[in-house]
């Protein structure tokens, strides 16, 4: 490793003689990402890099690497690729990922912007979430930590899964890392709490839970601590988002009933099969196409315009928070609640009334217009074959009159 002098101790450093690590992105309780250089392909990266404590446990580093080499073989627009990675030394630097760098921002930043969604932009969140998922799940391999901190939006509108295989890596540690529990209690799945195990079932139960959130601008469970919110889940049922917030859909309410089965074996087998529900609701409700905007004020666009030290605009990719989302839930308004003055231009504000810029009314009469195209057609095909069955039946009944 190259070392110059910054602010932060990592900032300027050359990992493995190649990429060369610049502002820090964000912090958590097991790693940072930076900015960084590929110095051999002239290429813009992240880097995330991993606590120096992870340096000298090899039931880490050999986990590590194993996940990596998976994960690296999956492709899929709905994945971060990841390119290289590096095992660190005891003495040197520690082991760190090299990933796609998403120019744009979390969805925790975006949930934090613009409040809940409405049905039609959750959609196009969960269709490359979903599909990302569902190859993964194909080769075998569990994410075991789906939450806004790890779904990437980039400024064009492309929606990404980051962070495969580093829960299970850290988890088979000999370092007991409390954060891995304590960043995700509200969005476990019951057997991880009971047993830790997992498999495909328990990232749809967690894609559940993250739907219920995007529906309803907050998470189900609630307490004073984040082991009693994992817990709430082993005795109680991730209750429908349209008794929190008036509007969901029946098929959303449902969706997330199934997903969040307690048992493992009532929800969807896996992301394929929730994927296929969630374009059957699609098309029942009529749901009109939308592109995920990117976060404005995201810490990698800040990163990117700022010198950054050890505390600059960094996100806690792994802050503990109960299930409610202290300190980082978005206030839901009602349409009551809104001031007189509410001005649309002030980012400060929660948008329940807009998304992306765009008032929720339009995207209403959006499906309302669809509605009554799908009205025309099927009045239009019922009467061309009403025409024709008359057609035929006086054939049939005049046919030996013309014979």
């Amino acid at each position: 490793m190259e070392t110059h002098q910054h602010a932060d101790p990592l900032s300027g450093a050359v990992l493995d003689g190649r990429y060369r690590v610049d502002s820090l992105i964000a912090t958590g309780g097991m790693s940072g990402v930076y900015r960084g250089l590929d110095l051999r392909l002239d290429r813009p990266v992240a880097l995330k890099i991993m606590d120096s404590r992870y340096a000298g446990d090899e039931h880490f580093l050999t986990r590590f690497q194993r996940e990596a080499r998976a994960v690296a073989r999956l492709k899929d627009p709905g994945l971060v690729a990841v390119y290289d990675q590096g095992a660190g030394t005891p003495a040197g630097h520690p082991p760190f990922l090299v990933m796609e760098l998403i120019e744009g921002g979390t969805l925790r930043e975006l949930l934090r912007e613009r409040g809940p969604m409405p049905p039609h932009a959750v959609a196009a969140v969960l269709r490359p979430v979903l599909g990302g998922l569902a190859v993964a799940h194909r080769a075998g391999l569990v994410h075991r930590d789906i939450k806004p901190e790890n779904i990437l939006i980039s400024d064009d509108g492309e929606v990404k899964i980051a962070d495969f295989g580093l829960v299970r890596a850290v988890a088979e540690a000999k370092i007991t890392s409390t954060s891995v529990i304590l960043g995700t209690a509200a969005y476990l799945s019951p057997e991880q709490v009971s047993t830790g195990d997992t498999d495909s079932r328990g990232d749809v139960y967690s894609v559940g839970v993250l739907v219920f959130e995007l529906l309803t601008g907050t998470t189900p469970f609630t307490g004073d601590t984040t082991l009693a919110v994992a817990y709430q889940r082993m005795d109680h049922d991730v209750p429908p988002p349209s008794s929190v917030i008036n509007g969901v859909p029946r098929q959303f309410d449902d969706l997330v009933h199934c997903a969040t089965a307690r048992d493992p074996a009532e929800r969807f087998a896996d992301a394929a099969e929730m994927r296929d529900q969630l374009e059957t609701v699609v098309r029942e409700l009529a749901l009109p196409p939308f592109r995920v905007p990117a976060p404005r004020n995201s810490a990698l666009h800040n990163s990117a315009i700022e010198p950054t030290g050890p505390h600059d605009a960094t996100d806690d990719l792994d802050k503990p928070t109960d299930g409610a989302g202290v300190g980082r839930r978005t206030r839901v308004f009602t349409r009551d609640e809104l001031p007189a003055d509410f001005d649309d231009d002030d980012e400060d504000r929660p948008l329940t009334g807009r998304f992306a810029g765009i008032e929720l009314t339009e995207f209403y009469w959006a499906r309302q217009r669809a509605k009554r195209v799908l009205f025309f057609w099927v009045v239009a095909v019922i009467t061309l074959a009403g025409s024709a069955a008359a057609g035929a039946w006086a054939l049939g009944t005049n046919l030996s009159t013309l014979l």
